[in-house]
């Protein structure tokens, strides 16, 4: 009888974690723009502009000339810098394809979207 009820709630647990694993796939591939042949690298910045662009080049440059073929996109975001880290961060997502601009709060529901699971 035991022996019953253990595989009955094993089961039930089985099952509900099968339809979360479902939920979360679903919800990332509809309500996420990220794809699934790749790596994104997030970079948040905050007062910067001395450092960021020399950061953010060398790092595109050791995308597109190197053996890093696993990064797709850099996704670069500004924690309200007062200084012209922002305007920097946007000149580079201009120049370069694979770097994109994005505010904090969508790189935290992201974030927090693939924490969930």
């Amino acid at each position: 009888m035991w022996n019953f009820i253990l595989n009955g709630i094993l089961w039930v647990l089985a099952l509900y974690g099968l339809i979360e694993i479902v939920k979360t796939i679903v919800y990332t591939y509809t309500y996420t723009n990220l794809r699934s042949d790749g790596i994104y690298v997030i970079i948040a910045a905050k007062n910067q502009e001395k450092k960021i662009e020399g950061f953010l080049r060398s790092f595109v440059f050791r995308l597109l000339y190197g053996k890093e073929e696993t990064v797709k996109n850099i996704i670069v975001t500004d924690l309200d810098s007062h200084d012209e880290t922002p305007k920097i961060l946007e000149k580079l997502s201009q120049d370069y394809d694979c770097i994109k601009m994005a505010n904090w709060k969508d790189c935290k529901e992201v974030m927090d979207s693939v924490d969930r699971a």
